[in-house]
């Protein structure tokens, strides 16, 4: 199939905008089935939402307005990933790492190219750091490593807050320029 038809195809189909305040309630469904494990309160998806907007995107149905998908991204510090359902209070102002704080899509919209079109657009928006991070649960580092992220060294603390996420959890890094 023609790729630019595949595309176009997917676009009639779903939207990926920027994420609204109204969106966290049917956001936190989507986290609640995607990681049942790893629970987040609807604050810290406010959160993120009010610090940094354009980081947060909404996968939409075009033809429900459902909410089917999200991805949340922010500026941090320097492999200095917030712990598991914390709040920031505020972004760092000296950060210098783009992280992707989450990126969840339904199972039944999954395999259609979604994700990979929102990883795009993130990392469009992390151009001006030089690296970008994230923390890979469920044994998703092979499908980070299609888009560049690759395993680093991490020290205790980091390892501290990784060992929330469970076992299989791994601080992934790429490199942007």
């Amino acid at each position: 199939m023609d790729s630019a038809y595949q595309e176009e195809r997917l676009e009639r189909r779903v939207l990926w905008r920027k994420l609204t305040l109204d969106d966290i309630d049917s956001l936190a469904s989507i986290a609640n089935k995607i990681h049942p494990g790893l629970p987040e309160s609807n604050e810290v998806f406010l959160e993120r939402v009010g610090l940094f907007p354009k980081g947060c995107l909404a996968l939409v149905d075009r033809q429900s307005n459902e909410l089917v998908g999200y991805a949340i991204s922010h500026p941090i510090s320097y492999r200095q990933s917030p712990a598991l359902n914390s709040l920031l209070g505020t972004l760092c102002q000296d950060a210098d790492q783009y992280y992707i704080h989450d990126l969840a899509i339904l199972p039944e919209w999954q395999g259609e190219g979604y994700a990979k079109t929102c990883i795009e657009q993130i990392l469009q928006i992390s151009k001006g750091y030089e690296t970008t991070g994230l923390v890979s649960v469920y044994g998703t580092a092979t499908f980070w490593e299609k888009f560049g992220f690759k395993p680093v060294e991490t020290n205790d603390v980091l390892n501290a807050k990784l060992s929330a996420y469970g076992e299989d959890a791994v601080f992934l890094e790429r490199q942007n320029r």
